[in-house]
């Protein structure tokens, strides 16, 4: 009996840790690259797979976090940053993240400002930006196929995951690991491993239109893989194709 619920509890994980990968993979691809900096254009197909999957497994109105996101790119680790460990401490944006996100995405003058090219839908208005309506489904769904607990324990997993690696890019990645370009982030691989390419964020700072997170030979962005697929397939446009760099390399890096 003992064996069979670990078994199902690590199927149950299994499930909830591949959600968050699939999450990430269309939070780095359409909402950081492509929606916040315009850095890869993505055709209408994969653009309504991507909303798709971001409204059933995050719950984010991506208008919303472009502009959380645009303001962190303007006022990096200022008093006006919303997630800054170098004005708040790493350990509190960790495990505050979400707060600190919904501060600045709840704001209408500040989505107005820093997202003023991505309008309201009126797919946004009856679907979309019904956030606990896609996590409800999602939620419903692994219930059915898994099983009451065990859909519930995928659900909390996954939703648990994806919030504390979104909030490591935020936090850890702006704290601890290399900084060969001259900003306040940092790369850092085992990161980039578990967020599709997010961890290597001083790459991404010195290059923000660069739709390639990896800039250094070693370097394994798994977004940029998935761009170039859909690249072949005539799914995806890049703006650069060689990285135009905001903040130059550091002389002993």
């Amino acid at each position: 009996m003992a064996r069979e619920l670990v078994l199902n509890l690590v199927i149950a994980a299994a499930v909830g840790f591949v959600l968050t990968q699939i999450a990430n993979v269309a939070t780095t691809v359409y909402l950081h690259r492509s929606l916040a900096h315009r850095a890869v254009t993505l055709s209408p197909p994969l653009v309504w797979v991507c909303r798709v999957v971001i409204w059933l497994l995050t719950g984010i109105r991506p208008r919303q976090w472009a502009a959380v996101h645009r303001k962190h790119h303007a006022f990096t680790d200022e008093a006006q940053d919303p997630h800054s460990p170098a004005q708040l401490g790493w350990v509190r944006v960790q495990l505050l993240n979400v707060v600190l996100y919904r501060r600045v995405a709840r704001d209408r003058e500040q989505v107005a400002k820093f997202a003023r090219d991505l309008p309201q839908t009126t797919i946004d208005r009856y679907l979309f930006d019904h956030a606990l309506l896609g996590l409800g489904l999602t939620t419903g769904l692994l219930m059915v196929v898994l099983g009451v607990g065990y859909g519930a324990f995928a659900a909390a997993f996954h939703f648990v995951l994806y919030l504390s690696l979104s909030a490591a890019v935020n936090a850890i990645a702006h704290t601890f690991g290399k900084r060969p370009y001259e900003n306040s982030a940092t790369n850092l691989q085992w990161l980039a491993w578990l967020t599709s390419g997010e961890g290597l964020h001083n790459n991404h700072h010195a290059a923000p239109t660069s739709a390639q997170f990896s800039l250094d030979p070693g370097q394994v962005d798994p977004g940029w893989f998935l761009i170039r697929l859909a690249q072949r397939f005539g799914h995806a446009t890049v703006r650069h194709s060689t990285p135009i760099l905001a903040t130059p390399r550091r002389m002993n890096a």
